[in-house]
């Protein structure tokens, strides 16, 4: 279990797990009292007919003042949720990771014990989870402790089999922080490598195609004047059972028989190593645009 993770979760709740639940609450309080105030004005049309004109004049001054509390803490109460709103909407922004759904349930609670279960769901980039574990928080001489239990995970999208080990050694560990801060940075560099795929299929359309798709490993290039000479860059994104993840670049060559006899150089088969040295040297983006326009030089 990584005791790393256990601590900051016990110590510190997701910002925008504390957002919804005090939404939650705010949404309950302002429907209580919009519902107190409607039932006031209805008694007092029920009760009080036009033989009591006199006394309901007489009492409008303090009813006024009353209602008029009321109606100040419902817009008190209305503006706070509209800033915690916008709040969770800028946390969402700068993570990356947006919550659509978000259900607590209390399966036990004693004087200094509580339990609870959260189901949450939401996606960060194209990558949709559905996060289900109950959230055990004791007390005990004044220090409160947390853990999470019975931890499930759900993926959806075609890049969940690079997590998979990875999701199934935090659900062991319980390590629900570690996973977040992991699907982010995945999720982050899919969306790199789509965003560089599509960028330069728009730039060379004559040069490079993505034969599985813009969010799959695989870019070929090819010049339409060397026919069955191609290269391909795959970019594929590593995670380790730990949590850490690594982009892998590399280049391959696909060359006719007769092309690699008249290559004495053997520039296709250095191609590769030095692809590598151009990525340290370069980036990637500069990189894999240096590739495309040698491979479609004249």
């Amino acid at each position: 279990m990584d005791p790393q993770a256990t601590s900051g979760f016990q110590n510190r709740e997701n910002p925008q797990q504390m957002y919804e639940a005090e939404i939650r609450s705010l949404r309950a309080e302002i429907a209580v009292l919009e519902e107190q105030q409607e039932s006031q004005e209805r008694e007092v049309a029920l009760h009080f007919g036009e033989h009591l004109q006199k006394a309901l004049a007489s009492l409008k001054g303090k009813s006024s003042d009353k209602r008029t509390g009321e109606n100040e803490t419902l817009a008190n109460l209305k503006a706070g949720l509209e800033n915690l709103e916008e709040d969770l909407a800028r946390q969402a922004k700068i993570n990356g990771i947006e919550l659509t759904q978000c259900t607590v349930k209390t399966l036990e609670k004693s004087e200094n014990k509580m339990t609870q279960q959260y189901r949450i769901s939401g996606h960060c980039h194209f990558l949709a989870f559905q996060i289900e574990f109950e959230l055990t928080e004791v007390e005990e001489e004044g220090i409160v402790s947390k853990s999470v239990t019975d931890l499930n995970i759900v993926v959806d999208g075609s890049e969940f089999t690079n997590i998979s080990t990875f999701v199934s050694r935090a659900e062991d560990t319980k390590s629900l922080l570690l996973f977040l801060r992991t699907l982010k940075s995945f999720s982050d560099w899919c969306e790199h490598r789509r965003r560089t795929f599509l960028y330069f299929k728009e730039k060379y359309p004559e040069a490079v195609s993505l034969p599985e798709g813009c969010r799959a490993e695989q870019m070929a290039i090819k010049n339409p004047a060397l026919p069955g000479c191609m290269l391909y860059i795959v970019w594929s994104i590593e995670v380790t059972e730990e949590g850490v993840v690594t982009p892998r670049i590399n280049l391959l060559t696909k060359m006719p028989e007769q092309a690699l006899a008249l290559d004495e150089k053997k520039v296709a088969e250095n191609a590769p190593h030095r692809f590598h040295n151009l990525l340290r040297l370069l980036g990637i983006e500069a990189t894999i645009e240096s590739v495309i326009k040698s491979m479609c030089m004249e």
